[in-house]
């Protein structure tokens, strides 16, 4: 027995040493099949490049909030517009859908393949319409809150919990000191109220009727394709952490090699995205001027004191409704300003890198109000209530990662892998 468990070892040694090298030669590992980085639907291709980012023209308040700088930006994938509606509305349902799988124990056993087995969520499973609701009774809002005796979610209750590793952490530390630490140390979770906050129009602006569209924006079919507003930083960057999971969990069903990850572009990437390939233009479209040569407005903003609807826009409306840029991209001057992943600084030009520049700090909510100022997230683009000095592609301004209103979106991207995606040729 033991002289034939002599035989199989050897056998397979030399089946491993055959697959793994040809005639002795250093070959690499073999089997590996060539991939090309697919690209998102409903992105655009931003290919690597180089530009001068900052104020066009004169800096009249010579408040120097974006001097002018030359920058690489490496190739990523940008969504060519800004989150609609209907494209949040899915993550909302995704939410739903895994908290009342959880509180009805909807779940199976996962074995990781070392020994250590848990309970996942089953999505296989459908949901019997039939159910004894008692389970998921917390969800809904109870008789006493419920609105003309209509069954409702209680939107308060919608929360989406994530992890993440933090990758600077790690790397802030030497090398020896590194290999002492548990990567537990480094895995973070956040918690975070998904719901949009509906109520942005009538608080945005006093002593003006906004009821409306705070009643139907968010949910009514007719502004399924329109930007989704109220949404906070940390929504927007919970969005896009579910977006790739999303996306992922399909290439691992099919044992396809999964992507880089969806996430808020930096200022950088923004401004470098906007101009379109173009160097010192003043806005995404190329020229010095908001409208055409037939008199027609290239954007959603605000035109004059009191004038909103000359450009063809009294509110948001909806994405794609003007020209694109040359890279493709549409309303990335007015209609809703965009976040960014770039924590706010007066000189960040100044200091940052010329190589992928960027500035991230994150601020807990609970750290005092002497951190407020740290919690500062810089917008870029202007929005349908704007002047156009805040659609020009330098001009850089913010708001809190806590604070949502009615005219700030966003819009996802993620970074290519490869150098090129030209290596296809």
């Amino acid at each position: 027995m033991k002289k034939v468990n002599l035989i199989l070892l050897t056998v397979i040694a030399i089946a491993l040493v055959g697959c793994s090298s040809e005639n002795g030669e250093l070959t690499g590992v073999l089997g590996r099949r060539q991939w090309f980085h697919p690209q998102p639907i409903g992105s655009v291709y931003i290919p690597t490049g180089s530009i001068h980012i900052g104020a066009t023209e004169q800096d009249v308040p010579m408040a120097m909030l974006a001097p002018n700088k030359q920058i690489s930006v490496s190739a990523f994938y940008m969504d060519e517009t800004e989150i609609t509606n209907n494209e949040y509305r899915q993550f909302v349902y995704a939410v739903v859908d895994s908290m009342m799988r959880s509180k009805l124990e909807y779940t199976s056993e996962f074995d990781n393949g070392i020994g250590t087995t848990y309970q996942v969520l089953d999505y296989e499973k459908r949901i019997d319409k039939n159910i004894d609701m008692g389970a998921v009774q917390d969800m809904y809002y109870n008789e006493s809150e419920s609105y003309y005796r209509q069954k409702q979610l209680d939107i308060r209750k919608l929360e989406y919990k994530y992890t993440y590793i933090d990758l600077k952490a790690a790397a802030a530390l030497k090398r020896q000191d590194a290999y002492k630490r548990s990567r537990a140390d480094f895995k973070k979770e956040k918690i975070v109220k998904i719901y949009p906050d509906t109520l942005v129009f009538i608080r945005d602006f006093t002593y003006s009727y906004n009821e409306p569209l705070s009643q139907v924006y968010f949910w009514h079919p007719k502004y399924d394709d329109y930007p989704v507003v109220g949404v906070s930083w940390h929504q927007a960057r919970a969005f896009s952490f579910w977006r790739t999971q999303h996306l992922n969990s399909f290439y691992d069903r099919h044992e396809e090699p999964t992507t880089t990850e969806f996430r808020l572009p930096t200022e950088y990437e923004w401004e470098y995205a906007a101009r379109g390939g173009r160097d010192q233009n003043l806005y995404p479209w190329g020229n010095y001027y908001v409208k055409n040569a037939k008199g027609c407005s290239l954007a959603n903003y605000k035109p004059g004191r009191g004038e909103y609807v000359s450009d063809g826009g009294h509110y948001p409306i909806r994405v794609n409704s003007y020209f694109p840029n040359d890279f493709g991209l549409y309303d990335m001057s007015g209609n809703v300003a965009e976040w960014t992943s770039t924590a706010y600084e007066t000189n960040t030009n100044l200091f940052s890198h010329d190589n992928n520049p960027d500035y991230q700090f994150e601020v807990k909510e609970d750290d005092p109000d002497i951190a407020e100022t740290l919690k500062r997230k810089v917008i870029r683009g202007g929005s349908w209530k704007d002047v156009a000095y805040y659609l020009q592609c330098g001009t850089r301004t913010y708001e809190y990662q806590d604070s949502c209103n009615s005219y700030t979106g966003f819009r996802c991207v993620m970074s290519y892998i490869g150098r090129s995606n030209k290596d296809k040729k």
